[in-house]
């Protein structure tokens, strides 16, 4: 009877932690904080944090901030936006911090992606060039096979 209990209750957490990552994926550009998210699914922040990276490998921040990212790389792609209105219109209030959690994800800075994915994703269906350019965090980045001669 026991395991039934904690299988159920591990049910409903998912449920709610769901409901964060929707939230998170619809509020991007909102201001977001992990008080805030526990609130909204009636959990304790410490609590929310640990079981969000249990479930989905991150943290509710780093989540958003991948999302804010994602959005961000689609916005410079279009062309008609500079990089400080980029940087607002995703919900960042810190250009430098922007910056560097963007160079972290994608691999080089937000200018460069501008001037570079303009014209390489040119033609491409959105929808195509948003997988073919989603961020890749670093962890995940895997290493080059090594050569064997």
């Amino acid at each position: 009877m026991a395991g039934t209990t904690s299988e159920a209750q591990r049910l409903r957490d998912l449920a709610r932690l769901r409901r964060v990552r929707d939230r998170i994926d619809r509020e991007y550009a909102q201001p977001l904080d992990v008080e805030a998210l526990a609130r909204g699914v009636h959990m304790s922040s410490g609590h929310l944090s640990r079981e969000f990276r249990r479930a989905y490998g991150e943290s509710p921040y780093s989540y958003l901030m991948t999302r804010r990212i994602e959005r961000a790389m689609a916005l410079l792609r279009r062309g008609d936006l500079s990089v400080t209105e980029v940087c607002f219109a995703v919900g960042c209030s810190s250009l430098g911090t922007f910056s560097t959690r963007f160079a972290e994800l994608v691999g080089m800075p937000p200018s460069v992606y501008r001037r570079e994915a303009t014209g390489e994703l040119a033609g491409m269906s959105p929808c195509v060039a948003r997988q073919v350019s989603r961020p890749v965090r670093n962890r995940e980045a895997r290493s080059p096979e090594p050569h064997l001669a």
